[in-house]
Protein backbone atom coordinates (compact mmCIF):
# COMPACT_ATOMS: atom_id res chain seq x y z
CA UNK A 1 0.00 0.00 0.00
CA UNK A 2 1.38 3.56 -0.81
CA UNK A 3 -0.69 5.95 0.46
CA UNK A 4 -0.82 9.57 -1.63
CA UNK A 5 0.80 12.13 0.36
CA UNK A 6 0.38 15.29 -0.86
CA UNK A 7 -0.76 16.81 -4.29
CA UNK A 8 -2.92 20.01 -4.98
CA UNK A 9 -4.05 21.89 -2.16
CA UNK A 10 -7.38 21.92 -1.15
CA UNK A 11 -9.80 24.33 -2.65
CA UNK A 12 -11.20 25.42 1.08
CA UNK A 13 -7.87 27.03 3.09
CA UNK A 14 -7.67 26.10 6.50
CA UNK A 15 -7.94 28.71 9.50
CA UNK A 16 -4.49 28.30 11.73
CA UNK A 17 -4.72 25.49 14.64
CA UNK A 18 -6.96 23.70 12.33
CA UNK A 19 -6.97 20.09 13.55
CA UNK A 20 -7.43 16.74 12.81
CA UNK A 21 -9.76 14.79 15.26
CA UNK A 22 -9.79 11.42 13.94
CA UNK A 23 -6.87 9.60 12.69
CA UNK A 24 -4.47 6.78 13.48
CA UNK A 25 -0.64 6.28 13.19
CA UNK A 26 1.27 3.03 13.37
CA UNK A 27 5.02 3.31 14.00
CA UNK A 28 7.43 0.28 13.83
CA UNK A 29 8.11 -2.01 16.03
CA UNK A 30 4.77 -2.29 17.60
CA UNK A 31 2.86 -5.44 16.62
CA UNK A 32 -0.16 -5.58 16.73
CA UNK A 33 -2.41 -7.55 19.48
CA UNK A 34 -2.89 -11.18 19.32
CA UNK A 35 -6.54 -11.55 17.62
CA UNK A 36 -7.11 -7.62 16.47
CA UNK A 37 -7.30 -6.83 13.38
CA UNK A 38 -3.91 -6.41 11.30
CA UNK A 39 -1.66 -3.79 11.13
CA UNK A 40 -2.42 -1.90 8.07
CA UNK A 41 0.53 -2.04 5.63
CA UNK A 42 2.66 0.43 4.16
CA UNK A 43 4.05 3.85 6.09
CA UNK A 44 1.09 5.26 8.19
CA UNK A 45 3.76 7.06 10.52
CA UNK A 46 3.94 10.54 12.25
CA UNK A 47 6.34 11.55 9.40
CA UNK A 48 4.18 10.53 6.66
CA UNK A 49 1.41 12.28 8.34
CA UNK A 50 3.27 15.40 8.60
CA UNK A 51 3.02 15.66 4.75
CA UNK A 52 -0.59 15.04 4.50
CA UNK A 53 -0.60 17.82 7.55
CA UNK A 54 1.61 20.18 5.22
CA UNK A 55 -0.34 18.89 2.13
CA UNK A 56 -3.85 19.91 3.86
CA UNK A 57 -2.93 23.28 6.14
CA UNK A 58 -3.63 20.74 9.46
CA UNK A 59 -1.38 22.24 12.73
CA UNK A 60 -3.16 19.91 15.53
CA UNK A 61 -3.46 16.39 15.60
CA UNK A 62 -5.91 13.67 18.24
CA UNK A 63 -4.15 10.27 17.50
CA UNK A 64 -6.95 8.36 18.05
CA UNK A 65 -6.08 3.82 19.22
CA UNK A 66 -6.15 1.80 16.10
CA UNK A 67 -8.12 -1.23 16.13
CA UNK A 68 -4.60 -3.29 14.95
CA UNK A 69 -3.29 -2.96 19.18
CA UNK A 70 -6.73 -3.57 20.93
CA UNK A 71 -6.38 -2.17 24.10
CA UNK A 72 -2.34 -1.98 24.27
CA UNK A 73 -1.61 1.52 24.32
CA UNK A 74 1.93 1.65 24.04
CA UNK A 75 1.98 2.63 19.72
CA UNK A 76 -0.14 5.37 20.54
CA UNK A 77 1.83 6.76 23.31
CA UNK A 78 4.86 6.58 21.32
CA UNK A 79 3.05 8.17 18.36
CA UNK A 80 2.00 11.40 20.43
CA UNK A 81 5.33 11.71 22.31
CA UNK A 82 6.58 11.89 18.36
CA UNK A 83 4.25 14.87 17.80
CA UNK A 84 4.95 16.53 20.70
CA UNK A 85 2.46 19.54 22.27
CA UNK A 86 0.50 19.69 18.82
CA UNK A 87 -1.03 15.78 19.32
CA UNK A 88 -3.52 14.80 21.56
CA UNK A 89 -4.82 11.20 22.14
CA UNK A 90 -7.96 8.62 21.98
CA UNK A 91 -6.64 5.50 24.20
CA UNK A 92 -8.58 2.48 25.24
CA UNK A 93 -9.09 1.69 28.48
CA UNK A 94 -11.60 -1.01 30.08
CA UNK A 95 -13.42 -0.91 33.47
CA UNK A 96 -10.14 -2.75 35.30
CA UNK A 97 -7.69 -0.16 34.14
CA UNK A 98 -6.08 0.99 37.08
CA UNK A 99 -5.57 4.76 38.78
CA UNK A 100 -1.81 4.66 37.98
CA UNK A 101 -1.99 3.64 34.85
CA UNK A 102 -4.74 6.46 34.00
CA UNK A 103 -2.56 8.70 35.20
CA UNK A 104 0.28 7.35 33.05
CA UNK A 105 -1.98 7.88 30.02
CA UNK A 106 -2.65 11.06 31.13
CA UNK A 107 0.91 12.28 31.02
CA UNK A 108 1.55 11.01 27.51
CA UNK A 109 -1.32 12.96 26.18
CA UNK A 110 -4.32 11.12 26.35
CA UNK A 111 -7.60 12.67 26.59
CA UNK A 112 -10.26 10.41 25.51
CA UNK A 113 -11.54 6.58 25.73
CA UNK A 114 -12.30 4.72 22.94
CA UNK A 115 -15.47 2.68 22.76
CA UNK A 116 -16.16 0.33 19.54
CA UNK A 117 -19.30 -1.61 19.25
CA UNK A 118 -18.50 -2.44 16.21
CA UNK A 119 -16.16 -5.93 14.51
CA UNK A 120 -12.17 -4.68 15.62
CA UNK A 121 -13.61 -2.66 19.11
CA UNK A 122 -11.44 -3.52 21.50
CA UNK A 123 -14.28 -2.41 24.33
CA UNK A 124 -17.51 -2.03 23.72
CA UNK A 125 -20.63 -0.56 24.82
CA UNK A 126 -21.30 -2.80 27.90
CA UNK A 127 -18.30 -1.11 29.41
CA UNK A 128 -20.02 2.15 28.92
CA UNK A 129 -20.57 3.29 32.79
CA UNK A 130 -17.36 2.43 34.44
CA UNK A 131 -15.55 4.33 31.51
CA UNK A 132 -17.96 7.02 31.55
CA UNK A 133 -16.96 7.79 35.35
CA UNK A 134 -13.42 7.04 34.70
CA UNK A 135 -13.34 9.53 31.92
CA UNK A 136 -15.31 12.48 34.40
CA UNK A 137 -12.62 11.84 36.72
CA UNK A 138 -9.95 12.24 34.30
CA UNK A 139 -11.33 15.35 32.59
CA UNK A 140 -11.42 12.84 29.40
CA UNK A 141 -14.23 12.42 26.61
CA UNK A 142 -15.53 9.38 25.46
CA UNK A 143 -15.09 7.93 21.42
CA UNK A 144 -18.57 6.51 21.26
CA UNK A 145 -18.84 4.44 17.50
CA UNK A 146 -21.45 1.97 16.94
CA UNK A 147 -24.24 1.34 14.35
CA UNK A 148 -26.14 4.34 14.54
CA UNK A 149 -29.63 2.56 13.16
CA UNK A 150 -29.65 0.98 16.86
CA UNK A 151 -28.99 4.99 18.10
CA UNK A 152 -33.19 4.48 19.46
CA UNK A 153 -32.59 1.52 21.54
CA UNK A 154 -29.63 2.82 22.89
CA UNK A 155 -30.99 6.14 24.11
CA UNK A 156 -30.98 5.64 28.26
CA UNK A 157 -27.30 4.68 27.92
CA UNK A 158 -26.10 7.65 25.75
CA UNK A 159 -28.47 10.11 27.53
CA UNK A 160 -27.16 8.60 30.60
CA UNK A 161 -23.52 9.56 30.06
CA UNK A 162 -21.65 12.13 32.05
CA UNK A 163 -18.84 13.34 30.39
CA UNK A 164 -18.41 14.87 27.24
CA UNK A 165 -18.46 12.48 24.67
CA UNK A 166 -18.19 11.89 20.84
CA UNK A 167 -20.58 10.64 18.62
CA UNK A 168 -18.23 9.33 16.04
CA UNK A 169 -17.89 8.30 12.21
CA UNK A 170 -21.18 10.58 11.50
CA UNK A 171 -23.07 8.49 13.70
CA UNK A 172 -22.86 5.20 11.43
CA UNK A 173 -25.89 4.73 10.23
CA UNK A 174 -25.48 1.85 7.82
CA UNK A 175 -28.84 1.46 7.01
CA UNK A 176 -29.58 4.94 5.95
CA UNK A 177 -30.71 8.16 7.93
CA UNK A 178 -31.90 11.21 6.48
CA UNK A 179 -32.74 14.80 8.14
CA UNK A 180 -36.20 14.98 9.62
CA UNK A 181 -35.70 11.06 10.39
CA UNK A 182 -36.26 10.07 14.54
CA UNK A 183 -32.74 8.94 14.41
CA UNK A 184 -31.52 12.18 13.71
CA UNK A 185 -33.42 14.16 16.12
CA UNK A 186 -32.38 11.64 18.29
CA UNK A 187 -29.13 13.13 17.57
CA UNK A 188 -29.95 16.67 17.91
CA UNK A 189 -31.96 15.73 21.24
CA UNK A 190 -28.24 14.56 22.66
CA UNK A 191 -26.61 17.60 21.65
CA UNK A 192 -28.71 19.48 23.56
CA UNK A 193 -28.03 17.78 26.92
CA UNK A 194 -24.71 19.74 26.32
CA UNK A 195 -22.01 17.33 26.86
CA UNK A 196 -22.68 15.56 22.95
CA UNK A 197 -20.21 16.40 19.90
CA UNK A 198 -20.73 15.08 16.49
CA UNK A 199 -17.73 13.89 14.21
CA UNK A 200 -17.40 14.41 10.69
CA UNK A 201 -15.28 11.48 9.70
CA UNK A 202 -14.93 8.47 7.77
CA UNK A 203 -18.52 9.24 6.55
CA UNK A 204 -17.47 7.13 2.90
CA UNK A 205 -17.57 4.08 5.49
CA UNK A 206 -21.47 4.58 5.93
CA UNK A 207 -22.58 6.62 2.92
CA UNK A 208 -25.40 4.64 0.31
CA UNK A 209 -24.75 7.16 -2.19
CA UNK A 210 -21.53 7.05 -2.31
CA UNK A 211 -18.27 9.47 -4.01
CA UNK A 212 -17.87 11.98 -4.97
CA UNK A 213 -19.99 13.98 -2.85
CA UNK A 214 -21.30 11.36 -0.29
CA UNK A 215 -24.85 13.40 -0.49
CA UNK A 216 -26.67 11.15 2.10
CA UNK A 217 -24.07 12.11 4.58
CA UNK A 218 -24.05 15.21 3.59
CA UNK A 219 -27.62 16.13 4.19
CA UNK A 220 -27.23 15.05 7.64
CA UNK A 221 -23.71 16.70 8.55
CA UNK A 222 -25.60 20.06 7.49
CA UNK A 223 -28.94 19.70 9.50
CA UNK A 224 -26.69 18.76 12.64
CA UNK A 225 -23.95 21.96 11.86
CA UNK A 226 -27.26 24.22 11.33
CA UNK A 227 -28.74 22.81 14.64
CA UNK A 228 -25.34 23.06 16.92
CA UNK A 229 -22.07 24.26 15.15
CA UNK A 230 -20.50 24.33 18.36
CA UNK A 231 -20.65 21.15 18.64
CA UNK A 232 -19.16 19.49 15.31
CA UNK A 233 -16.36 18.45 14.84
CA UNK A 234 -14.02 17.09 11.84
CA UNK A 235 -11.09 14.22 11.20
CA UNK A 236 -9.29 13.01 8.17
CA UNK A 237 -9.70 9.36 9.20
CA UNK A 238 -6.19 8.65 8.08
CA UNK A 239 -4.73 6.57 6.93
CA UNK A 240 -8.04 4.74 5.68
CA UNK A 241 -7.77 1.69 6.95
CA UNK A 242 -10.15 -0.01 5.22
CA UNK A 243 -8.76 0.36 1.86
CA UNK A 244 -6.51 -1.92 0.77
CA UNK A 245 -5.62 -0.83 -2.52
CA UNK A 246 -3.77 2.18 -3.63
CA UNK A 247 -5.72 2.43 -6.74
CA UNK A 248 -8.76 2.62 -4.46
CA UNK A 249 -7.46 4.88 -2.04
CA UNK A 250 -8.92 8.29 -1.51
CA UNK A 251 -7.65 12.02 -2.47
CA UNK A 252 -7.68 13.87 1.51
CA UNK A 253 -8.13 17.32 -0.61
CA UNK A 254 -11.25 16.23 -2.11
CA UNK A 255 -12.35 14.54 1.15
CA UNK A 256 -11.70 17.51 2.99
CA UNK A 257 -13.64 20.40 0.59
CA UNK A 258 -16.39 17.78 0.42
CA UNK A 259 -16.90 17.88 4.06
CA UNK A 260 -15.98 21.17 4.97
CA UNK A 261 -17.93 21.96 1.84
CA UNK A 262 -20.77 20.98 3.85
CA UNK A 263 -20.29 24.29 6.95
CA UNK A 264 -21.82 27.36 5.34
CA UNK A 265 -19.08 30.22 5.92
CA UNK A 266 -15.17 30.49 7.19
CA UNK A 267 -16.38 31.36 11.24
CA UNK A 268 -18.75 27.71 11.05
CA UNK A 269 -15.44 26.22 9.52
CA UNK A 270 -13.14 28.13 11.94
CA UNK A 271 -15.73 26.45 14.93
CA UNK A 272 -15.55 22.94 14.09
CA UNK A 273 -11.64 23.01 12.75
CA UNK A 274 -10.11 25.12 16.10
CA UNK A 275 -12.43 26.42 18.69
CA UNK A 276 -14.34 22.86 19.32
CA UNK A 277 -11.63 20.79 19.13
CA UNK A 278 -9.55 23.43 21.57
CA UNK A 279 -12.20 22.89 24.29
CA UNK A 280 -13.01 19.30 23.99
CA UNK A 281 -9.07 18.16 23.92
CA UNK A 282 -7.49 21.02 25.48
CA UNK A 283 -5.39 22.64 23.05
CA UNK A 284 -3.93 25.55 24.09
CA UNK A 285 -4.13 24.82 27.62
CA UNK A 286 -1.13 24.56 30.24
Amino acid sequence: MERTLTGPAPALRLPPGATDTQMHCYLPGFPGAPGALPVPEGDASPDAYRQVMGWLGIERVVVVQGNAHAADNANILAALADFGDIARGVGVISPDTPAAELARLHRGGIRGARLMNLPGGAVGLEALGPVDAMACDMGWSVNVQFDGGEILDRLPALEGIRARWILDHHGKFFAGAAPGDARIAAVKRLIDRGNCWFKMAGGYESSRSGAPDFADIGAVAREIIAHAPERVIWGTNWPHNLVKRAEDYPSDADLLDTVLGWAPDEATRRLILVDNPAALYGFGAD
